[in-house]
C-alpha cells in the first residue's frame, strides 16, 4: 500500500469511529444524527465523475434534510468535477476550496527535556472534564456544541488515547492519538490561549512520538488544518508528503474557512 492509500484508509477508519458510512453507486454518505453540526460526521463524499449530477444533488439534499442536517459535499479530484460544482452553485450551494497538507513523522523523537513542573497524563474519567474544557475552548474544533459530543464518543472508543499536559498543576493542553492497525494519527492538538507560545505542544508531540515508538507502530501521521500549522509540525520531525485539494459545498451555514479563522 502506497502513502496515498494509507492516507485514505486511515481517514475512513478515523471517520467510522464517530459516523456511519453508507456506500452509494456514486460515492459515500456519512451521517451522525446525534452530532448534526459536526461537518466531518455529516457529508456526502464524492471523488469520481458522475453522469447524473442533478440526481445526486437531489438525493443528498433529501437525505440530510429529512434528518434535520444541513446538506454538504466533500468533493475530491476537482479537475473532473467542474460540471458538478457548477450545478451545485445553480442549486444554491456555497462552495470553497481547501488544501490539506498530509504529514508523516520521520521517526526521530523530538529531543528536549521537559520542565520539572510539567507533566503529561492519559485522560481518564478523573481528568476528563479538564481535558474536555480545553478542547471545547478551541473554535477551530467547532466549539462546545460539536466537540463535547465528539470527545465523549472518542473517549469511549478503544482506538483513541487522549493526553493532558499540566504546567504547575494546571491543565493547559491536550492531544490525541488515533490508532488503526499499524498506522497512527495525531489529532486534537490544543492549548489554552493563555499558555500558547511556550512550546507546550512540542512536549505533547514528543510524548506521542515515544508512545508510537514503544507500541512499534509503522507510521505516525498528522493532517494540519492549513499550511501555517503544518510548518509548526515540521519543527518536530513531520514532513509534508501530500497536499490534498478538496471542495466543500454546503447549502447554508458557515464555511470551514470561517470556522478556522
Amino acid at each position: 500500500m502506497n502513502d496515498l492509500q494509507h492516507i485514505f484508509a486511515l481517514d475512513f477508519a478515523y471517520l467510522e469511529t464517530f459516523t456511519t458510512r453508507t456506500h452509494t453507486n456514486w460515492g459515500i454518505l456519512f451521517c451522525n444524527e446525534n452530532n448534526p453540526l459536526y461537518f466531518d460526521a455529516n457529508h456526502a463524499h464524492i471523488s469520481e465523475f458522475s453522469t447524473e449530477p442533478q440526481s445526486i444533488i437531489h438525493e443528498v439534499v433529501k437525505f440530510y434534510q429529512s434528518k434535520g442536517i444541513i446538506p454538504r459535499f466533500y468533493i475530491y479530484n476537482l479537475d473532473k468535477q467542474k460540471e458538478f460544482i457548477s450545478l451545485l452553485k445553480i442549486n444554491k450551494f456555497r462552495f470553497e476550496e481547501l488544501i490539506t497538507p498530509v504529514q508523516l513523522w520521520n521517526k526521530k523523537i523530538f529531543e528536549k527535556a521537559a520542565p520539572e513542573n510539567m507533566t503529561i497524563e492519559l485522560v481518564t474519567e478523573k481528568n476528563y472534564v479538564e481535558a474536555l474544557e480545553i478542547e471545547c475552548s478551541i473554535k477551530e474544533f467547532g466549539g462546545k456544541e460539536v466537540r463535547e459530543k465528539a470527545f465523549e464518543q472518542e473517549f469511549k472508543h478503544s482506538k483513541y488515547n487522549h493526553y493532558l499536559l499540566r504546567y504547575n498543576d494546571i491543565a493547559c493542553a491536550t492531544a490525541c492519538l488515533f490508532i488503526n492497525e499499524q498506522q497512527a494519527r495525531m489529532e486534537s492538538v490544543a492549548t489554552l490561549k493563555d499558555y500558547r507560545g511556550k512550546g507546550f505542544i512540542g512536549f505533547l508531540i514528543q510524548h506521542i512520538q515515544k508512545e508510537v515508538a514503544n507500541m512499534g507502530l509503522e507510521n505516525l501521521w498528522v493532517f494540519p488544518i492549513n499550511e501555517k500549522i503544518g510548518k509548526v509540525y515540521q519543527k518536530y520531525g513531520f514532513t509534508t508528503v501530500e497536499k490534498i485539494k478538496m471542495g466543500h459545498a454546503y447549502l447554508e451555514g458557515r464555511s470551514i474557512h470561517e470556522i478556522q479563522e
